[in-house]
């Protein structure tokens, strides 16, 4: 990848959970979307829909160079584009089939596949996974966050896939920079610690810099961000007998219709990869951070990371979102029961753990398996209930069981400071309140 993203801001930014083609579509051009329908019916008011795109429009060049998103309610699906791949205008028109780097929002996907294996009879939520992760087995805890690496006791049970989902293992985002306490320290010298650039050795070498590594906290006994998604991503793998990237295609991409969704771009596909920006706060100017020519993207990855290292496009990652919207079925086509999709969509923290991590939870947030859960409403556009998830590299992805609507955001503008970008807020906002009758 390109320049390097502070780690701080993108990791403090991707915990914000609240946040041409243009034009109502019309029903020709969504036909072939799963799930539209023309404009007469009302899952959306048109006034709302004509307000929304005014609105997302005025946020091109300033906010971000260009976006495709989509929302769908009633059997109805809207879907709009603007802008250009490139900053400036550079670069081609922003299209339906867009390929963007998603970066968190593949957390839930991970999560999905991973109870498949739960329903397979494969793996269980509570059972030790060391027989996979051997690893992870005998693992000692520090007795503070701040110990030295060998001041430590014998943690009290095995690690767990259910502590894996719900990033309850014991290692994870430790929320103070620059680094500052021996287990950051260690984290960082073998390459494992969370940030925007992707784990560059094998899945393999991932589980090796974790061995040797005390917990933070005892297993279920804490919160802490990112790491157990990717180490989830690597039991699917093990657990299963197949790459990753195999599994989810076999059982969530191609049964949902998820033609662009992968661990890389092909040969075939690049001329529709985006490029990706940080945007200095002070000059406002858009620097690349990956440019779309020579991204990490472009080939296949040695680890594919569970936690963030998906591509896909706005009508795929619908795709998804409507089937957990569904409760593990959308248009006919059920890849999870019903009540392993409730129990995803369940808060599953503790009141004290999210306490201690106030940035990532605030006011209403909970965490469930794999993604984020409302569990009050705080904002205009946040139901309890409400679950999805943020990506660091511009995405974002929420079902709202309230108001019956599932909305999707790409844009190609990383979270760069502490503040979502303001077209996060102008997106969500606007399309609760074009909501029909």
């Amino acid at each position: 990848m390109g320049a390097t993203l502070d780690r701080r801001a993108l990791l403090q930014a991707a915990a914000l959970g609240a946040v041409g083609a243009g034009g109502i579509l019309p029903s020709k051009a969504t036909e072939n979307m799963p799930g539209s329908t023309t404009m007469t019916e009302k899952g959306f008011d048109e006034a709302g829909l004509a307000r929304m795109e005014r609105v997302m429009r005025g946020d091109v060049p300033t906010e971000v160079p260009g976006y495709v998103y989509a929302v769908h309610r009633k059997g109805q699906t809207v879907l709009r584009t603007h802008g250009t791949f490139g900053a400036n205008g550079a670069g081609a028109a922003m299209a339906q089939d867009t390929i963007f780097r998603v970066a968190s929002i593949t957390k839930p996907v991970t999560a999905a596949a991973a109870m498949m294996l739960v329903e397979d009879g494969v793996l269980t939520l509570d059972g030790p996974v060391d027989p996979f992760l051997p690893e992870l087995a005998n693992r000692k805890v520090l007795k503070r966050m701040d110990s030295p690496l060998d001041d430590t006791e014998p943690a009290r049970r095995p690690i767990s896939l259910r502590d894996l989902l719900t990033m309850r293992m014991g290692l994870g985002a430790i929320m103070v920079w620059p680094s500052a306490w021996p287990i950051q320290h260690a984290m960082d010298e073998r390459g494992v610690s969370p940030g925007p650039v992707l784990f560059a050795g094998s899945s393999d070498d991932y589980m090796k810099g974790l061995a040797d590594l005390p917990l933070v906290h005892q297993p279920g006994e804490g919160w802490l961000y990112d790491t157990g998604l990717n180490v989830a991503g690597i039991l699917i793998a093990r657990a299963s007998g197949k790459k990753l990237s195999a599994f989810m295609e076999e059982r969530i991409f191609g049964p949902l219709g998820m033609v662009d969704t992968a661990f890389f771009v092909p040969e075939q596909k690049r001329h529709r990869l985006s490029d990706c920006y940080t945007k200095d706060q002070a000059t406002g100017a858009f620097n690349a951070f990956d440019p779309s020519g020579g991204s990490g993207f472009l080939s296949r990855p040695a680890h594919e990371a569970g936690n963030g290292g998906l591509v896909s496009t706005v009508p795929d990652f619908l795709a998804f979102m409507r089937m957990l919207h569904g409760f593990g079925e959308a248009d006919g086509r059920r890849v999870l029961s019903r009540q392993t999709v409730e129990l995803m969509r369940t808060d599953a923290i503790a009141p004290a753990h999210k306490a201690a991590q106030p940035f990532f939870f605030g006011e209403g947030g909970g965490w469930g398996l794999g993604m984020s859960v409302a569990t009050k409403k705080t904002e205009s556009f946040t139901n309890a209930g409400r679950f999805g998830w943020d990506g660091g590299f511009g995405t974002s992805a929420y079902s709202d069981p309230v108001a019956d609507l599932t909305g999707v955001l790409f844009t190609q503008r990383t979270m760069d400071s502490p503040v979502a970008p303001k077209v996060f807020n102008d997106f969500w906002t606007q399309a609760y309140a074009a909501i029909g009758s």
